[in-house]
């Protein structure tokens, strides 16, 4: 059962940077859980930057919205990040597209905010015209892949991969 607390989802501003950081290093520390093969803890300062960077342009090309809690604090963050058009010689059909990131607290897990999140993503995304949203989620992380199914999510498509020899040589 989903607890509901009061949540405010609005977007981010440059004043909410040091939550964003905050939260992107929580999840980067999830995420080495994950795999620690391929996710990695950005540098604290890499990460401001970014985040400064992207809401001192207030007509910026991607979305970041926030989720308060009554008392005011950022407990989640949802990231729309809108993707190019395939180019003319490739055989994917254009539709204009993004990728969304959600990244909730772990103490407000459970209580709506993902949902209030994604329900806002949504709403950014077709007020600009986005008709499609894809999130990438790591195979193991099966909750994350439960809360996007729950949001009418499916398998869109399959990313397979493999380290190559740097020394040379083929097998």
């Amino acid at each position: 059962m989903m607890q509901r607390i009061g949540l405010t989802v609005r977007p981010a501003s440059v004043a909410d940077v040091p939550s964003l950081v905050e939260l992107r290093l929580a999840n980067a520390e999830a995420h080495l859980t994950l795999d620690p093969g391929i996710y990695r803890v950005p540098q604290r300062e890499a990460v401001v930057r970014h985040f400064t960077a992207v809401l001192a342009d207030g007509a910026g090309r991607d979305g970041v919205l926030v989720a308060e809690d009554h008392d005011g604090r950022v407990v989640g963050m949802i990231e729309v990040l809108p993707l190019s058009d395939p180019p003319e010689h490739q055989i994917l059909r254009p539709e204009p597209s993004a990728r969304v990131h959600t990244v909730v607290l772990p103490a407000a897990r459970g209580l709506g905010v993902g949902s209030a999140l994604l329900a806002a993503a949504q709403r950014w995304a077709t007020d600009r015209g986005i008709t499609y949203l894809s999130a990438g989620i790591h195979h193991r992380n099966v909750d994350a892949v439960r809360f996007y199914r729950r949001h009418g999510y499916t398998d869109a498509s399959r990313s397979l991969g493999r380290r190559v020899d740097q020394a040379g040589g083929a097998d």
